[in-house]
């Protein structure tokens, strides 16, 4: 087994060097598209954490470290649903493990809903409920309605943020498509200086 490592790794090198070289030739907007594709669900992931924390900091009164707050819950969503989506679809698309236009919209679509859209939901009540108490904006639970509290609490907000989770899910799923279609027309293009007979 340990044999075929270097082969894999120097094999894996070469299909990453001939994807790269190929995407380079394509238009500027699209190679735009493939390279910044995970900053776009970074972006997307950010404005998530910032409505979320905003119906949370409502829901909870409070008013106090609106920057505090507000830059974390931009901040991290942002960094995990960038790092997250280049990670999980556009390296395997770069290096050729990941081949089949369903499984690139499947898995693209699941990093803009977990990473995208529920994580800054979900990361939004420590956050929030850190700062309630640490301000007693709220009435907070007693430690055995912990659970029931904060579900009761963020059911509203998940109501509210069904759509901008939906959005992003759908957003980074047409985003794989399109990654996905640039690659195999990259792929199709000639190889620079070698003409066509």
């Amino acid at each position: 087994m340990e044999n075929h490592e270097p082969h894999d790794t120097a094999k894996e090198n070469l299909i990453f060097n001939i994807i790269t070289r190929k995407i380079s030739q394509l238009p500027e907007a699209e190679r735009n598209l493939f390279e910044n594709g995970s900053a776009y669900i970074g972006l997307n992931a950010a404005l998530c954490g910032l409505i979320a924390n905003s119906l949370f900091r409502r829901i909870l009164n409070v008013t106090q470290a609106r920057i505090a707050a507000g830059l974390p819950m931009a901040v991290i969503p942002f960094l995990t649903a960038h790092a997250s989506y280049k990670g999980f679809v556009s390296l395997p698309l770069n290096t050729g493990d990941l081949n089949c236009e369903t499984c690139t919209i499947t898995r693209s679509g699941l990093v803009g809903l977990v990473f995208g859209g529920l994580y800054p939901v979900f990361l939004a009540i420590p956050v929030n409920g850190g700062l309630a108490a640490r301000y007693e904006s709220a009435l907070l639970p007693e430690k055995g309605n912990i659970l029931t509290y904060w579900t009761r609490i963020s059911k509203p907000v998940f109501r509210k943020m069904l759509f901008p989770i939906l959005l992003q899910t759908v957003f980074a799923a047409y985003l794989g498509s399109r990654q996905y279609k640039l690659i195999i027309k990259a792929l199709q293009l000639p190889e620079p200086g070698l003409e066509i007979q």
